[in-house]
């Protein structure tokens, strides 16, 4: 990427386009494009062909998107399948008809089948049933996919797909009932803690095991992966390493420093019982994460904090 070309980030002020936002700055890119959902309604076609024709944006971003926990996904059906296809194909359109360079369109690790084989390889897209729990966005996500390669096969286009684990970092979400299980969990101690609570309940058995990794950590392989990588299909961008929810629970009440108990509700559904990414591919173009959980679940509890506290 040349310093100096327009990159347009969708989605800047989520969790991932933000780490990316702050990743590019760091580097010295200084022509980002940015629109709030305000400004730019990513579903709306029409809006959406008058912002590029305006900007003629060399490079693309794509992070926009509607996201949500276990609860969320399994409520919002249809809200989570309809805006993220309309989102991500307007983009993808758009990237196309106005000769984008460049275009990264962020997936997730929800897209692989229920029961994948572990640690799951990019191969196994596509093998076997989805967690019901949250289908309508994988499929949603699966179909920005196969829109970037179908893209790519017609017309050449250099469009890229890239598989993040679970994410977690500055700007996450910590919506009560709509937020991912680690931010979740920031949330819930604190506020046990804040409030002297004797316990902290937590949903399901506490036995899938779950991998996790920073958004600077993603955005700094996504960085590489911008500038050298050119593939049909996709790539995983994992830390390679899982945990159990009961430890993860216990992790981030340590850090929390919260003296009450934790109790599991297994009356409560589970979801994924593992989803571990292989991230060779990923390893073998030189690139590990730097950020160990406990530091990154540090940081972003300070980022809770602040925010909570503005």
């Amino acid at each position: 990427m040349e310093k100096s070309a327009k990159i347009y980030i969708a989605g800047h002020r989520g969790m991932v386009g933000s780490a990316m936002h702050r990743k590019l700055v760091s580097e010295g890119f200084n022509n980002i494009i940015t629109r709030t959902s305000v400004e730019l309604d990513l579903r709306n076609q029409e809006a959406v062909a008058q912002f590029f024709a305006s900007e003629k944006p060399v490079y693309v971003f794509l992070a926009a998107a509607k996201v949500g926990g276990i609860m969320a996904n399994n409520t919002y059906r249809a809200d989570f399948i309809y805006e993220n296809l309309m989102m991500e194909g307007n983009i993808i359109h758009q990237s196309h008809l106005h000769q984008v360079k460049k275009l990264m369109f962020f997936g997730s690790s929800c897209i692989y089948p229920r029961l994948a084989p572990q640690p799951i390889k990019e191969e196994y897209l596509l093998t076997g049933l989805l967690e019901d729990t949250n289908e309508p966005y994988a499929i949603a996500k699966i179909a920005g996919i196969k829109l970037c390669d179908a893209y790519r096969a017609q017309y050449q286009h250099n469009f890229i797909s890239v598989m993040p684990t679970n994410l977690y970092g500055y700007n996450d979400n910590y919506h009560p009932q709509n937020s991912h299980v680690l931010p979740a969990l920031i949330r819930r101690i604190h506020e046990a803690k804040e409030s002297r609570a004797a316990e902290v309940v937590v949903w399901g058995t506490g036995s899938p095991l779950r991998e996790f990794l920073f958004a600077d950590d993603l955005a700094d392989a996504c960085f590489m992966l911008m500038q050298n990588y050119n593939e049909p299909g996709i790539i995983n961008i994992g830390s390679g390493t899982d945990l159990s929810i009961k430890e993860l629970a216990f992790l981030i009440k340590d850090v929390i420093d919260f003296k009450g108990n934790i109790i599991f509700d297994t009356t409560k559904p589970d979801g994924t019982p593992r989803k571990l990414m292989d991230n060779s591919k990923l390893k073998s173009l030189g690139w590990l994460p730097k950020t160990n959980l406990r530091e990154g679940i540090e940081k972003s509890y300070h980022d809770f904090l602040s925010k909570a506290n503005s």
